[in-house]
Parts: structure tokens; sequence; C-alpha cells
């Protein structure tokens, strides 16, 4: 056949539906949606879509199970859900993961956090591997501060980077053929190698990788799927590209058993597959990593090919809504990729389109607790699918576009029901919404508040869907510095038509852009997409002193790109490069992947102009480039259409005349009844008409809702719809009754904006503490303090910054401008131990304005604020200014201006006044952490400066109150039930420090008003080290608690303590004196506070009850050789345990727990860092309390010094066992030990250092921390 009369088929294979596009010369588009599972008709969904073009094509019978044709198929075109749905569903392959010694359980700890904060279970999906065999090698980077005679004997080596490394421990390849035997015997086919630093000295897997693949097994080694630094994602990912490629190749197979002769007749017709990195590959290099976001990909390149104007520039931003979830995406005429992200709670670290997911779509279930309205996360699925399915689903987002009239049963095709074969079903979602709306009118006439009708119900419903699903919109735009209102927004999926004028309108977007094949928009952007290879190399040097090498770099891999190209038939002027440097200023790990400029413009100017727009400000530090990136791109576009602004210039605009085709009543916001609401058929549509709102326009395959303030303009491709400006809603709605719609919403921009701080900071700061460990929490208060959200970040926060905010308002009333920061950390002013500094910034009515609406904070630790010990967590310290700097209350912000002199006064010179302490060791990673927390609140306050032009001042800080209120109805409901569980008796509970010092509670609760009293007469005195807990401490814990214990999704604010009577004795250990030493209550009596509280509650057994606090560093000391002076260092790290078994699930292993959540510094960057080896970081086998459900186990974490220095320890449960509950056993207590050698004898040592203790290690000593595992709940017999 002649290769222009070819046609091109484009699938993508969703989980519920499979849709199909075909260009064909000289005709129009084929268009078909089928069902991806129908095995009553067909074994494979792309495989019949494929069938079908063929016989709509040729006019001839293609009878299914019989081998098809390629011959008229130029190009075959897949995205496909198989590898998402594998790692779903953890349905891979069986397979090995390979890795260095002592690192056996890597993937299982991966980082230590918990992935929902409040979720007592802290159940995390499992690890993908079936196996795993440890290496016997090692290497290490060649530390600047390491001894010189560390390692003498070790052969020195180059990596890929430049950087040097010796080889500790060399790879014995007859062990790994041994290891390789047993494994093929025992039937694995599929491994994965990632060893430690392969990313920069890749030898050793390389090794490994081709023994393993001569003896037939399929081998991914990290070190060639994305040599970037850190082990544990680069790990996950070689993990689920071992796990998931085998699965892509037998779906393949499957595929090509589909044609005749197989697939391999290439010439004859192209078969690619869309990457999640938005480009087309050859089948045949199809891999499993490449292929999680096959599906979501293509509807991002088909966006911005069909959306995006060159000429016009304005950014899009993509909006796929479907059944359980949506996807936002922006493009501005570049892809812009991420290259680490988690899919399935498995970190993925590989170019990837940036596509932020939210749980909101047409399936998510609609509720009403205490008083707010809920979308969502909860979805109906397909099954029993929305209420309206006749199924007996819930009532969701579909049932309320049902019941405003915004779908017509009439259009949609006859497949509901228990047969498949009837209508939507409009009187059962009437019904459902009726009762609702009774529910919510019985609880608002108790406290004398107006009804709702059943339209006003379902409305608000779809107001916070709205907003549910702008919030990640704001992330992508704002939280980057763009503004959202200057995007246009492509809708496409098979729910984005409902809700594109209102989802514009919130984010304040004038233009709406709906393609003509918008419900299968991902299988036409597969036909728009091109194909792409991936080349990128580590670099790690200097930027201008590398540039020349850098571009011989660039011209060697472009070479080798293009003329892989070449191999699969495109011309070289078919091939172009899109250039990249990932570059980032020296001492921060916030990385730009910088495209090179077309103009004359270079790398580093485009850097800089990046990093000012995210973060306002620039670094005079040297710009560093970690990594080397070409995108080779393969021109194979089959098509190419008008953008809509060409269209719009080109089209002669008419107003629509003639009747519409049908008339509906609909109910739409600013409108008391249903109104007349033209109905049109897209199909029947003439171009260039123009359709004015109210109107909904229907295609065989989505409905489009045009709201009353737009105008629909249909075009030859696409509908546009420009929204009129609406009035301010402020002048509209003055009214003083708090509606729970729009508080609803309230407190999703509450929520977005603590967020967004919490991202500003997180990017800005350079410490290890907060970028890499997350070790900081941002939040709004209300003017006298009263916290109004706080983003989910270190629970210890939560109730405990409140205290600062409120101590610093009462200090300084009335002596605040805008303009002004405060800084503290005292402990008697609301801090909680001296690392932590919260920075705090008024947020006025109007800029230059004298009234405080708000307070903006955030609280970070800094690495290291002076004292005895490098570090500032001395474990014996039994003083406050022991532990460093304590400040009461300081601005460090006038006017604008920035006081660094104050700041080195208040952290470095006081400090050292004290006798035996030094001042902050390292006070530039103070001074631009304080900026970057200084940055988050700024970021904040332009986002609350936002809500008041939008709202209005009087508005936004009516609903920051009521906001409160509602935390306070959910605690009061949930100790209503408890008291009724428990029979009304007083819930008592008592737990013991190591040092045998009691923390003992009693809960009262009053079931008339759901109050209680937290008693905690009884609690031992203050005592004379460091693990006193500020009062501030003790709030946080009880608000942690009763939120877990809520388990439901509710503002976490000052609401929920208003119902509790908090009573502690004074002085006591949980309200200690102003100058006791506090250090160790924030991060080890803050866990025995909860895990009493969860006692009480008898909610679950103990968990490993500490943060194991280790510390260590050196103080700055003078060059023998040069007499340069060396800066000191002081590195801080918390690590996991166990966590206690519960009623209904067995304890996690290797994670943190309750009051801490933070990450642990990836094995590749402490050891490039830092003069230290990490031996091991594995889990404790048997420390969890056994029982019907066993605890978790806790961690073996031992690190080697490769030169001397402090280390301390500051630790718990090493005495007192984690307890178990209901007969469970009590879990193993933790121990710490140090080995050194005699410098006498030479004799090794390894000896029990306690709980809390600090040593000076010597070269190659090594501290082994062993922590707790988590009790185990109910007995063993049941």
């Amino acid at each position: 056949m002649d290769e222009s009369r070819k046609i091109t088929i484009s699938i993508d294979r969703g989980g519920t539906f499979t849709d199909v596009h075909a260009i064909v010369p000289g005709r129009p588009d084929i268009i078909l949606k089928l069902l991806s599972v129908d095995p009553g008709h067909y074994q494979d969904a792309p495989t019949e879509g494929i069938r079908q073009i063929l016989e709509l094509v040729t006019g001839k019978p293609h009878p299914r199970g019989q081998p098809l044709e390629l011959g008229p198929i130029g190009s075959l075109r897949m995205g496909t859900t198989v590898a998402t749905n594998a790692l779903l569903e953890r349905k891979g392959a069986r397979s090995v993961l390979f890795t260095t010694r002592g690192f056996r359980d890597l993937l299982k700890i991966g980082d230590q956090s918990r992935p929902n904060i409040f979720d007592l279970s802290m159940a995390r999906p499992g690890v993908l591997p079936e196996g795993v065999v440890e290496i016997n090698e090692r290497v290490v980077p060649c530390h600047p501060s390491a001894d010189k005679d560390c390692f003498a004997e070790a052969r020195v080596v180059e990596g890929v980077t430049g950087e040097k490394f010796k080889v500790v421990q060399e790879l014995n390849m007859e062990e790994v053929e041994s290891e390789l035997r047993r494994l093929k015997e025992e039937g694995y086919q599929s491994l994965s190698v990632a060893l430690v630093h392969s990313f920069a000295y890749p030898d050793h897997e390389r090794k490994i990788g081709d023994l393993a693949r001569k003896m037939g097994f399929s081998v991914t080694l990290s070190s060639q799927l994305q040599p970037m630094i850190k082990i544990v994602p680069r790990g996950m990912s070689a993990a689920a590209d071992a796990y998931l490629t085998p699965v892509i190749k037998t779906y393949i197979d499957s595929i090509s058993s589909s044609f005749e002769g197989g697939l391999e007749r290439q010439h004859e017709c192209r078969f690619e597959f869309m990457q999640s990195d938005g480009g087309l590959v050859d089948f045949r290099k199809f891999s499993g990593l490449k292929a999680i976001l096959s599906g979501p990909a293509a509807g991002v390149v088909g966006f911005a090919a069909t959306s995006y104007d060159p000429e016009e520039k304005t950014p899009v931003i993509g909006f796929d809504m479907g059944g359980t979830s949506t996807d936002v995406s922006r493009f501005d005429g570049h892809h812009e990729h991420v290259f680490g992200s988690k899919v399935a709670g498995v970190l993925i670290q590989s170019p990837q389109l940036d596509i932020n997911t939210v749980a909101a779509g047409g399936g998510s279930i609609l509720s009403w607790r205490n008083g707010l309205f809920y979308v969502g996360p909860e979805s109906a699925s397909a099954h029993p699918g929305p209420a309206c399915y006749r199924k007996g689903g819930p009532l969701t987002v579909t049932d309320a576009n049902l019941f405003l009239g915004r779908l017509m049963p009439e259009y949609f095709p006859h497949i509901f029901g228990p047969n498949e074969d009837q209508p939507l079903d409009i009187e059962v979602t009437t019904k459902l919404f009726n009762d609702l709306t009774d529910k919510v009118n019985t609880e608002r006439k108790e406290k004398g508040q107006p009804t709702y009708t059943a339209e006003e119900v379902a409305l608000g419903f779809l107001k916070v869907a709205d907003e549910s699903m702008a919030r990640p919109i704001r992330g992508l735009t704002e939280a980057r510095g763009f503004e959202t209102a200057s995007h246009h927004l492509a809708c496409f999926g098979g729910a984005g038509g409902q809700h594109a004028c209102s989802v514009a309108a919130s984010l304040g977007i004038s233009r709406t852009i709906i393609h003509q094949f918008s419900s299968v928009l991902s299988a036409y952007g597969l036909a728009l997409a091109e194909v792409v290879k991936e080349s990128q190399e580590p670099v790690s040097k200097d930027y201008l002193s590398s540039k020349s090498n850098l571009d011989g770099r660039f011209v060697e891999m472009m070479k080798a790109a293009t003329e892989e190209m070449e191999v699969q038939g495109f011309r070289g002027d078919q091939v172009h490069h899109e250039l990249y440097l990932n570059m980032r200023y020296e001492g921060s790990d916030t990385s730009f992947m910088i495209l090179k400029p077309e103009d004359e413009s270079g790398f580093l100017e485009q850097f800089r102009a990046r990093h000012r727009r995210e973060f306002n400000f620039n670094s005079d530090r040297p710009v560093l480039v970690d990594d080397i990136r070409v995108r080779t791109i393969a021109s194979s576009k089959v098509r190419t259409e008008k953008s809509p602004l060409v269209q719009l210039k080109e089209a002669t605009l008419q107003d629509i005349s003639g009747p519409p085709h049908n008339t509906t009543k609909a109910y739409f916001d600013g409108y008391p009844d249903r109104i007349d609401t033209a109905v049109y058929l897209l199909d029947k549509l003439d171009r260039s008409t123009r359709v004015h709102g109210p109107a909904i326009i229907i295609d065989k395959t989505q409905t489009i809702v045009v709201a009353p303030n737009a105008v629909a303009n249909i075009l030859e491709t696409c509908i546009v719809i420009d929204l009129q400006e609406s009035k301010n809603p402020v002048a509209k709605n003055v009214s003083t009754e708090i509606d729970p719609i729009r508080l609803t919403i309230f407190g999703h921009r509450f929520m977005s904006i603590a967020e967004q701080m919490g991202r500003t900071l997180q990017k800005t700061s350079v410490s290890t503490n907060i970028k890499e460990r997350l070790d900081f929490s941002c939040a709004l208060f209300s003017p006298d303090g009263g916290l109004v959200a706080n983003a989910p970040h270190v629970p210890v926060h939560l109730g405990s910054m409140q205290f600062a905010v409120r101590y610093q308002h009462q200090k300084w009333l009335g002596n605040l401008k805008d303009g002004d920061v405060l800084v503290a950390n005292h402990p008697t002013c609301g801090g909680t131990h001296l690392p932590d500094i919260t920075v705090i910034t008024p947020v006025f009515d109007r800029p230059g304005g004298s009234e405080i609406m708000f307070y903006v904070a955030s609280r970070g630790h800094h690495a290291d604020i002076g004292g005895i010990l490098p570090g500032s967590m001395p474990p014996k310290s039994t003083e406050l200014w022991q532990e460093g700097a304590a400040i009461e209350g300081d601005k460090i912000v006038s006017n604008g201006v920035f006081d660094e002199d104050r700041v080195i006064e208040l952290l470095v010179r006081q400090p050292a006044e004290h006798p035996g302490c030094s001042g902050a060791r390292c006070i530039s990673d103070n001074l631009s952490d304080l900026k970057a927390q200084i940055a988050a609140n700024t970021r904040g306050i332009g986002l609350i400066q936002t809500l008041f032009a939008e709202y209005g001042t009087e508005t936004v800080q009516r609903y920051m109150y009521a906001i409160q209120s509602t935390a306070e109805t959910a605690v009061r409901n949930l100790l209503k039930e408890l008291h009724q569980k428990f029979g009304g008796q007083p819930l008592e509970a008592v737990d013991y420090m190591d040092d045998g010092t009691p923390i003992k509670l009693k809960v009262t609760i009053n079931d008339t008003d759901g109050s209680a009293v937290f008693d905690f007469a009884g609690t031992g005195p203050e005592v004379y080290g460091g693990w006193n807990a500020p009062i501030a401490i003790t709030h946080s814990a009880i608000i942690y608690c009763l939120r877990c214990m809520i388990n439901a999704d509710i503002p976490l604010n000052q609401g929920c303590l208003a119902p509790i009577d908090i009573q502690v004795p004074s002085p006591s250990l949980l309200s200690p004196t102003k100058t006791a030493a506090v250090v160790g209550g924030n991060v080890v009596t803050s866990q025995r506070i909860t895990d009493v509280v969860l006692k009480a509650f008898r909610a679950c057994a103990a968990s490993q009850g500490c943060c194991n606090n280790l510390t260590f560093g050196t103080n700055s000391r003078t060059d023998p050789d040069t007499g340069a002076t060396i800066p000191g260092f002081g590195y801080y790290e918390t690590i996991a345990g166990g966590s206690g078994a519960g009623p209904t699930w067995t304890g996690e292993s290797g994670i943190h727990v309750h009051m801490t959540n933070t990450r642990i510094t990836d094995p590749e960057i402490l050891e490039k860092r830092y003069p230290t080896l990490l031996r091991q970081f594995t889990l404790r086998t048997g420390s969890g309390g056994r029982g019907k459900h066993q605890g978790g186990d806790g961690v073996v974490r031992e690190i080697e010094f490769l030169s001397p220095m402090e280390c301390s320890i500051l630790s718990e449960r090493r005495v007192h066992r984690p307890y178990g509950l209901e007969g469970g056993e009590d879990a193993q207590t933790g121990l710490n030990l140090w080995s050194t050698r005699d410098a006498e004898t030479g004799e090794e040592r390894t000896v029990n250092i306690g709980g809390k203790n600090t040593v000076s290690v010597k070269t190659h000593d090594r501290i082994v921390i062993m922590t707790a595992g988590g009790g185990g709940w109910g007995s063993r017999e049941e």
C-alpha cells in the first residue's frame, strides 16, 4: 500500500475505558471508546480497537481471534496503564534486588517517613522485590575533611563526575556468580542492581549486570536507569523497572501475537509507546519504569499541541478530570519535567512530565461531617459507581451534576443497572439529595441557622469539588511565581467539560479551551507526539570553570543520540536536541533543570532568572552543575493543527440562530431557582457559531456546561469558552451568616497557603535539616495568635507554635509595622527546644496598613545554634544556656531590612559568653535558613492579601474564626463517642521515662457537651537533665492524638483544644522552670506523652517512644599545614523505629512515629557531605512485640567516622520497654553501642553508652544505634 494512504492508529488503554483514535487519509477521523476489560466479547481492548478500525477502513470483515494485517497501518501508537495497574495492585514479576551489604532493607525503610501522619496504623505499601541479595562491595567518596590515613591501602578511582572514590571493599565476582546460580534455580528471571555511589562509580554494577545478562536474567542497573545521586529513589526506581518490565514485555508479546508475522515487521508499521516523559519510544525499548505515567503523559502532549499558541505564548493549564481523580499540568511552550515523585508508595527517579493528581473526580463521594461539605477522597469507582448508576452507589460529583440539570439522561447510553440496559437514575439521586439536605438542615435549625434547598446543597458540593481541584493548580502556578489568572485552561477527560467554567472562575481564568476530541485527548495526543530519547550523565562541577568541558560533552551526547535515531529510520534533518543542565547554588539542594535558551542569554542567566522568579532572591554562591542532559526529539508528527487563537482570528463569529435542540431546567450559582438552559448537539452546530450561556453542549462522549456569564465559540477543532468578569463576591454577599459551603472552601484556601509556605521554605533553605529531613512547619494564625491552619509537616509543632505567636503578639502589642519580622525560640515563650527557631510575621489589612489581621509563622530546626556541643543537642545538658542561643523575642527585619548584625549577636556572640560554650558554628547556614523562613512567610502574606482582594478582609477574618469552631465540633463529637464506648469511666494511664520519672494522666469526659479534663497530676518533677518538656509540647501531643482518633480530614487548628481543659502540675517534667534544660523534651518526652494519651484511650500499643537523636560534628580549627581556618559543622538526624500494633493492624517497621515525621538523609548525601561511612541501615528483626497483631521492628544504624569528632545520642526506651496492649507483648528496648580501638593495647572494645551520652570518636570508631520496636496487640492465642 502507498505509504501516504496508510492509517495512523493511536490507542490510550485506561483503567475503565480504552480510547481509540484513527487518522485515515481522505476521511474524517474515527473515534472508538471500548471497555478496557470485557472478556465476554474480546480478550484485549487495544487489539479489538485495531480490528474494528480495520473493518471500518477496509470494508472487509476481520473476525475476532484471527491474526490482523499490519499492511494498511503506517503507525501504531499506544499509551497504557498496564504498568501503573501492576504497581498499584502489586502484580508485577518476581524479582530480586542486589545491593551493597548493610542495606538489605533500604527499600523497606525508604526515607523512614509515614505517608499519613494521622494514621495510627502507619501503613505503607510493601516493597517490590521478592528477595534481596547483599553484595560484599563498597566505595566511599574521598572527603576533604577525612583523616589522610583513612583507608590508606584502598584503591583510589575516579568516578564519571571526576570525583575521587576509595574502593574499601572490592567486588567478589565469584560470590556474585554463586548467588545468581541460586536465584536461577529458584526460578527468578528479573533483577535490579543498586549499589551505593554507583551513580558516579558504576563499574561494580556493570560487572554484575554483564554476568547476569549472560546467565539469562532481565537486568536493570540503577546507574544506567537514572545516574543521579540518592540511592533510595534510584534503588526504588531500579526495583520498579525490574518488577514491571517483564509485565510490559508480556503485554507487548500478547499484542504481537494478534498480528500476522508479529510486530517485528517494523519496516511496514512503526509501533511505539508513550513514555512518562511525554515522548514516544520504539516498542522494543519500552520499559516498566518509563511506562508508569504513559496514559496521563499522552493527555499532556494532547492539550499542549492543541491549546497553546506559540505566537501569543499564553501558558496553558491542563485539567484532565476523570472518574476517580483529576490530573493537572502546565505547558508554556516546553514540557516541564520532574525527576522525583512517589507513585503507589514507590519513589520514582526518572524524567516524567510534571503531573499533579488530586483525589477528586466524577465518582468522588459527597458527605456532610462536622458542619462541613466533603468531596472525596473516597471514590465510588466503576462498581458500584455513582448513585445514578443503579447499583446502590453513594452520592457523587456526577450525581450533583445530574441533579442540577447539567447532565441529561436522555443523551447517555442505556448501560446502567444490574443488566446494563437502563438509563441514568435521576429519581434515586433526587431522593438521596433530599435526604442529605434534611440532615444538613436539621443541624442548622438546631443552631438557629437558615436552611438550604437541595439544589443549594448539591451546588455547594460542586463548589467544594472545584476548589479541591483548583488547589493543585495553584501549586503548579502560584508556588512557582506564576500568576494563575494569566493562563488558559484546557479541559479534557470524561468530566472536564462539566466543570470547565466553574474551575476557571474559581482560579480567575478568563478563557477555557475544550478540544473536539477532549474526551479522548490522551489517544489524540499520541497522534501528535514525537519520538524522544533521553540521555543524562552526572557532572558535579562548578559551572564557570567547566563550561568548555560541558560543551564537549554536549556534542558527544548529541552525536550518539542522533546515530541511534538514524538506526530507527529517521533522517538527520528530522532530529533536533534540547540541551539541559541541572544547576544549583553551592550549599543548596534545590536544583533546576535549565534548558539552553534560544536567545543569546546563557545557562547561568536562565538559572538566576528562574531562581529569582520562584524565591525572590539570588545568592552570590558559586553555581554548580549536578547533571548534563540531552533530550533528542525525532519529528514523527502525522498532523499539526491550527491553534485556537489562530482559529478565533480567522473565524467570522456570529451568534447562533434558530432554536436549540432541546431546553432543560438547570441550576446555577447566583440564581434563586432553576433557569431555562438551551441544549445543543455539537455535531449539529455550525463552525464560527457563538453560543451564549447558560447552555449545555453535548457530544457523543462528553457534556460541556456553558455558565450564564460565559460565551462558547464553536471553532474548527475546538470550543473556546470566554468567561465574562463576574462582580466582586464581596459586593453581593455581605451576610454575616457563616455559609458552610464557603467555610469548606476557606478551609482549603487556608491550608493551601500553609502548604505553599512550606514548599517555599523547603526550596529556599540550605540546611540538610530543613531541605532533606523536612524538619519544619508553616502555619497561619489569628490576630490573637490562635492556630488557623497548619500544613501537616511535623506533628510536635502542631499545637506548640501558637504559644510562640501568642507570646510575641502580647510582647510587641502596638509596636509592629508592615515589614517587621520577629524571631524566637525560648521555651517559656512558646518554644519547644532551642534548635527549633520560629520566624513570625504580622499580616496587616493592606500593604502599609495598621491593623493586624493574621500572623504567619515558620519554624525550622537549625543544625547548630551554639552551646556546649556541635549540633546543639547535648544529651547531658542541665541548664538551658548549655543548649545554645535562647531568644525570647527579637526583631530581625525592620521596615523590610534584614538586620544581619543583630542575628549574629543573637546566635554567635551571646551564646559564646557562657562557660564552655560556642556560638553557632556555621552562621552562614543559619542566616540562609532564616532568610528562607522569612521568604516562606512573605509568600503566605502575598496569598492572604490575594484572599483579601477576592473576598474582603472582614469576610476572610470571619471565616478564619469560624473554621476553628468546626474543629471544636469534631472533637466534642469524638469525646461523646468515647464516653459511651468506655461507659463513662475516667480513663487513666501512666508510663515512665528511663530515669523513672512518671508521666501520669487521668481523662474525665463530660458527655453533655463533649468536653474533657486532661489531668497530669502525679507526673514527676522537673529533672536535672535535658528532657524537660515545655508546656506547649503537651498541647501538641494532645492535639495530635485527638486528630488521629477522629480519623477524618478535619481542619487542624486551635478549635481542637477548645473543649479540653489541660491541667499540668507546675513546675514539673511537663512544665519546667525558665532556666531548665529542655533539648530532649521536644524529641523524646513528647513521644512518651503521646504513648500515655493513646494508652489511656486504648487506641494502640506503644511505639518506639523516641526520635533517637544522633548528632556529630566539630568545632572550627586551624589547619596545621596551611594555617587556614577549617570551619566546624554540626549534623543532626533522628532515626526510625517500630510502631505499635492496634486492634486491626500490625505495627510498621523502620518508620518514624507520632510526634515526628522527618526524613533520614540519603546514604550518598550523608557520605558526600560528611566524613563518614554508613556501614549498616537495616531492620532489627524480632524487636517488635509479639501478639495477635505483631509490633513493628526497630532499626540498626551503624556509622563509621573517618575523622575525629564529637558524637552524641539523646534517646529513650533504653530501660522501659514499649508496652503491648490487650495481651500483646512488650517490644525490645533500644541499645546504643560505641566500638573503638584502645590506643595502648590496640584491642577493640564495644561498650554500651546508655541512652544519653557524648563521646569523642576517633577515626574508624563506630556508633551503632539499635532502636526500639513497637508493642504487640492482643494475645497470640486469639
